[in-house]
């Protein structure tokens, strides 16, 4: 080894450590990657800067703010409310409806955003026919992932192999060149998921499916105003009229901590009460006129714009900035113009004052405010909104040019009447001028982390190539495989990548994996396409376990899943991905025989 090999070998190290321990958030690992290469000299400072104009991050900054229009103009949620009804009665017509359905709208917008979209809109479906939204939701999330193998630009991963590909003076892929492999897979994972529903866990009783929609435990403070019509009452009557939904944990008097107060002593005006209130006892006590939500009455003059003011969901998104910060650092009121006026959790200790609750993923919010900021609000990627909101309802009737926008934006892309990037950052600029999304939203969309990382990572493929390391693994690679058939080389580099992307995303598994791919296919005479492709679906369609995909996090409180229930139910599936990725690859462009014996 040379001495340009053995710096790469130890940055490659340190970024792979940094990735698994999430010691810092993935974009500032992946910039920290970027600078070391520069500094050690592996790469030049052009070749290190080049994944920021590169194709993929283009294209991924892209589909961010089109996915975004197709949100604001209601077209999801009117899909996903559409799915719900044709879903039927029966769980095997659900799955059946669902996962085809989820699959085709994953194959254009972010899977994460469509799992979101369709976890209440399931929950209320099983609830209201009686089934078990854990039978339902993890086909869903399968179901979302296995759609972004049907285009090339709905996961970052496939834009990342297309661009290792083009390097190689190779044709890159088209638009729909995965398509025959992603149709293949959605449909083996709907009849995979149709017989082996029977093992799907059936959880529910008392929590019920849908208590994670259900604010039964919002932590909550209340003020009583002045000249409240509780004032001087008991606090046991306050407690009779609201019932079993209010839980008091704490009782704050001229700011500190009483805990000589019980249900027998007076309320004074100025008080300040620590609840756990319902989703219905929460409204009430905001309309209460005697009562007031603290936080409401603190940072009230902040939520400015139109509207009567109202409270809505969110959702604390995987991976968002906000996670491990609490809310009095936030400074929520003046950054968004909304009031944090809950907190639910549906497990692990939530501070006592709601001001010093530190956010987890997962964690969901109440939030005061006025309709036209609530937009706004839902397009940070730090959230993800579960309830309709007002704020969308004046771009509805911009949901006929939104979808025209999508459709030419395909078009554009498949028939090469303009390259991806260009028809795709076409497509955005033109979703911004139709107003189907505002600007300052359409910015908030992107997510500004998975750019980052995208760009950062690049310039790691890159070193890896230059350097000659991914000759030396395939060499290493070679010795092991020499000798063995196409297709059992395929399926190595799928099984690979899939262990891989457990723990890193599926754009540094394919950015890692691919240079080795390339060399290994060069070795053998072969063209690296196929190699590559089956890197990148093993990336991406790997069900072992729920952290290698934030869909399945998603659903894993809700659904009250285990780690088990996903090794159980996706190491299968896995199986006969792989199977049927590497046999389809090998069609596709080795030209082996689509039937088996042809």
């Amino acid at each position: 080894m040379d001495f340009s090999q053995i710096a790469f070998l130890l940055i490659l190290g340190a970024a792979l450590y940094l990735f698994v321990s999430e010691r810092l958030r993935v974009d500032v690992t992946a910039m920290l990657t970027l600078l070391a290469l520069v500094l050690t000299g592996v790469l030049d400072a052009k070749q290190a800067l080049s994944g920021f104009a590169s194709e993929p991050a283009i294209i991924v900054a892209a589909v961010f703010v089109i996915s975004g229009g197709l949100a604001a103009t209601g077209i999801t949620e009117r899909l996903g409310q559409w799915i719900g009804r044709a879903a039927g009665h029966s769980e095997g017509r659900a799955i059946a409806v669902t996962m085809p359905a989820v699959a085709a709208l994953s194959s254009f917008t972010h899977h994460v955003m469509v799992t979101a979209m369709m976890l209440p809109i399931l929950t209320r479906f099983a609830k209201s026919r009686g089934l078990s939204a854990s039978r339902l939701l993890m086909p869903m999330s399968f179901a979302a992932s296995l759609g972004t193998t049907l285009t090339l630009v709905s996961a970052p991963a496939f834009l990342l192999a297309d661009n290792l590909i083009e390097r190689t003076g190779a044709p890159g892929l088209g638009i729909f060149s995965i398509t025959p492999i992603g149709l293949a897979l959605v449909v083996v994972g709907v009849l995979y998921m149709l017989a082996a529903r029977w093992i799907l866990p059936k959880r529910s009783g008392e929590h019920g499916d849908d208590g994670y929609l259900r604010l039964d435990r919002y932590r909550t403070e209340l003020l009583v105003v002045e000249g409240s019509r509780w004032s001087t009452r008991p606090l046991a009557e306050l407690q009779k009229a609201l019932g079993d939904r209010f839980v008091l944990t704490g009782w704050l008097r001229d700011g500190l901590r009483r805990q000589d107060l019980g249900p027998s002593s007076p309320l004074i005006s100025g008080d300040i009460l620590l609840v756990e209130a319902s989703a219905d006892a929460l409204a009430s006590l905001h309309d209460d006129p005697g009562l007031d939500l603290n936080a409401v009455a603190r940072f009230g003059e902040h939520a400015q714009g139109d509207g009567e003011a109202q409270l809505v969901q969110a959702l604390v998104a995987p991976g968002s900035e906000f996670v491990g910060r609490s809310v009095r650092e936030l400074d929520f009121a003046r950054q968004f113009n909304a009031v944090i006026a809950g907190l639910w959790r549906r497990q692990g200790a939530v501070a006592p004052r709601l001001a010093d609750a530190r956010l987890r993923e997962g964690d969901l919010l109440v939030l005061w405010g006025r309709p036209a900021r609530f937009a706004e609000l839902a397009a940070h990627h730090g959230f993800l909104m579960l309830v309709p909101f007002a704020g969308e309802a004046r771009r509805r009737l911009r949901a006929p040019i939104a979808l025209a926008i999508l459709a030419a934006t395909v078009v554009a892309a498949a028939t090469e009447w303009l390259p991806a990037p260009l028809a795709f950052l076409l497509g955005a600029v033109a979703m911004v001028a139709t107003r189907c999304v505002d600007v300052e939203q359409a910015y908030r969309e992107i997510d500004v982390r998975i750019f980052v990382m995208i760009a950062g990572v690049i310039p790691l493929g890159v070193a890896m190539e230059q350097t000659g390391t991914a000759q030396l693994l395939a060499q290493g690679m070679l010795h092991v495989i020499a000798g063995w058939p196409p297709l059992a080389i395929l399926l190595v580099m799928f099984t690979v990548a899939a262990l891989l992307t457990q723990i890193l995303s599926d754009a540094a598994t394919t950015v890692l994996l691919g240079p080795i791919a390339i060399s290994l296919a060069q070795s053998l005479g072969l063209p690296a396409t196929p190699f590559v492709v089956c890197t990148a679906l093993g990336a991406v369609v790997a069900f072992l376990t729920p952290i290698g995909h934030h869909g399945n996090l998603l659903i894993l409180g809700p659904g009250q899943y285990r780690f088990s229930d996903f090794l159980r139910i996706g190491l299968p599936l896995t199986v006969l991905i792989a199977l049927v990725s590497a046999w389809m690859a090998r069609w596709l462009w080795l030209g082996g025989p689509f039937w088996p014996g042809g």
